[in-house]
């Protein structure tokens, strides 16, 4: 099997890189889109040549812990053959065109993206001088979807606004460090010409001498307007405009779709499926959402376009292969690293740490939604840091910080937030969020 020549510490399909527990191999999906069959495939590879479970990752992506040694081979042609792989290993790296789990089925959206996600895409993995970018180089193409990752900052951003045009910007979300807006119709060009400067000065040094990857390190010596500047279409003012925030844990539950079926989203624990998850996903798909399913940033997944009277049936088996349908629980929107268990710097084992705290909270009837436990400093796991992050310190042990309005020179906060306690225990670290929240 080819192997790509690219060396970077981010795992792909073809670069399995290992760790703590094993190699890793993370599967890039088309906007977080795979089927039945897929699911199936890849829920018999895990088992085969790594852990016997998958992980959701933050980007809608899948991953495969725990790969064997000799394994490589075998696992990258096994995804090849499930058509979970690019037509080239170059075109791996690129995959990285984010939208909405709801797209093209959100009756609000101010778009439909679909297509332009898809022209992107096409492009990225077609034409070869776009391979060189960062694994981690990342476009967001957002149609004003309900269901939406705003969050996550990625490189270069085109947001969908009311009057018909899309506003853009970089290293951000949608309505960060906007640049300006274009035509619809001219958005796809807008792109690649950003593309084409940002490709050309990849691997230069920047003012700061540090080598330009990422749209952020362009950004010293290039302000947006500079960028914005460059486009040869129309560029218009979009400093007043801003986003419509998105729907509150809108990936959990039903929501009606465009053409009056439904979406249906469920958790799986802390973003890992074992072989019963994968397997009754995957029946339940092939049923009742015509055998697609998308995956989102949430680490969550979704059963597209089923009828109303499916609803009940499939919101009672995924219960009970242990998703979570309801977002009545602590655990449906808790975060976690690999911690200690899988990852050489974790300092304490995340995951079973996040049960406990989970159990703990919602013994008192009150769930607490936006915990990150993440086992180094490093926060591998969130791209910015979440309302309430617990930092590992040893086993069962934390930092425990809350997102605040004090000043970041606080002796008190550093860029996690507000220290609420240091060194605690899990019980403790429960009973500090507990009285955060009903101060």
């Amino acid at each position: 099997m080819i192997q790509s020549d690219r060396r970077f510490a981010c795992p792909g399909l073809y670069r399995i890189v290992p760790s703590q527990d094993g190699g890793i191999c993370r599967i890039k999906l088309p906007f977080g889109r795979l089927n039945a069959a897929q699911m199936r495939a890849l829920a018999k590879l895990a088992a085969a040549h790594g852990l016997p479970e998958i992980e959701v990752t933050n980007r809608a992506n899948v991953q495969i812990r725990g790969v064997h040694d000799g394994a490589d081979d075998a696992l990258i042609a096994g995804l090849v053959d499930a058509g979970l792989a690019p037509k080239s290993s170059g075109a791996d790296d690129v995959r990285n065109v984010m939208v909405s789990p709801f797209i093209g089925l959100d009756p609000n959206a101010i778009f439909d993206v679909s297509d332009l996600a898809r022209r992107v895409l096409a492009r990225l993995e077609n034409e070869t001088h776009y391979h060189v970018l960062s694994p981690k180089f990342s476009i967001q193409i957002d149609g004003g979807e309900e269901i939406a990752m705003l969050q996550h900052p990625n490189d270069i951003w085109l947001s969908a606004m009311a009057d018909g045009r899309f506003a853009f910007g970089f290293a951000g979300v949608p309505g960060e460090r906007t640049a300006g807006a274009v035509a619809s119709g001219d958005a796809e060009a807008a792109l690649f010409t950003l593309l084409d400067h940002f490709t050309a000065k990849i691997g230069q040094l920047n003012a700061k001498g540090d080598k330009i990857t990422r749209m952020r390190h362009l950004l010293v010596d290039e302000t947006p307007a500079d960028l914005a500047a460059r486009l040869t279409c129309r560029v218009t003012p979009a400093d007043a405009w801003q986003r419509a925030a998105a729907m509150p844990q809108g990936h959990i539950g039903a929501r009606r779709q465009a053409d009056g079926r439904f979406i249906l989203g469920a958790v799986p624990l802390l973003g890992r499926l074992g072989q019963e998850m994968m397997l009754g996903l995957a029946d339940l798909a092939h049923r009742f959402s015509g055998s697609e399913i998308r995956l989102t940033p949430w680490q969550s997944v979704m059963l597209p376009s089923m009828t109303e009277d499916a609803l009940e049936e499939a919101v009672a088996a995924l219960e009970e292969l242990d998703f979570i349908t309801r977002p009545d629980r602590t655990l449906a929107a808790t975060l976690t690293c690999a911690g200690s268990a899988g990852c050489k710097s974790g300092l304490a084992d995340t995951k079973a740490d996040a049960r406990h705290l989970a159990n703990e909270i919602d013994g008192w009837g009150q769930p607490v939604f936006g915990i990150h436990l993440t086992g180094c400093a490093k926060s591998c796991a969130a791209p910015r840091p979440a309302p309430y992050t617990l930092l590992g310190l040893r086993p069962g042990h934390y930092d425990v910080f809350a997102q605040s309005d004090a000043p970041v020179g606080d002796t008190a906060k550093t860029g996690l937030g507000e220290l609420l306690g240091h060194d605690v225990t899990i019980e403790q670290a429960a009973r500090l969020l507990m009285q955060r929240e009903k101060a």
